[in-house]
């Protein structure tokens, strides 16, 4: 990612909304998204992203390497947002 984030469109960084049972506990039980991302991407880039894509902030970012060797971000929002509309906009519920 060397391009300067101006230049840089946020699903080029967030690839797909992850689906699965446990993610959408958390969007319900802990107000956190789960994204596949861009392997190249960091805590700060995907930050930015969510926080561009959805206008929403970001209170804490946990990345982890699944056993697909995809990269999950693990975003908790902020209390004053919900993640819960997100996912609806997303079509995730």
């Amino acid at each position: 990612m060397v391009e300067s984030k101006t230049e840089i469109n946020p699903w080029d960084i967030l690839i797909a909304p992850h689906l699965s049972e446990k993610s959408i506990g958390l969007v319900e039980s802990q107000n956190k998204l789960v994204f596949i991302v861009n392997e190249k991407a960091k805590k700060s880039q995907v930050k930015w992203a969510v926080e561009k894509a959805f206008d929403v902030e970001v209170e804490k970012i946990n990345i982890l390497h699944d056993r697909k060797n995809r990269k999950k971000a693990f975003v908790k929002l902020k209390d004053k947002y919900n993640a819960l509309d997100i996912a609806t906009r997303l079509g995730m519920l």
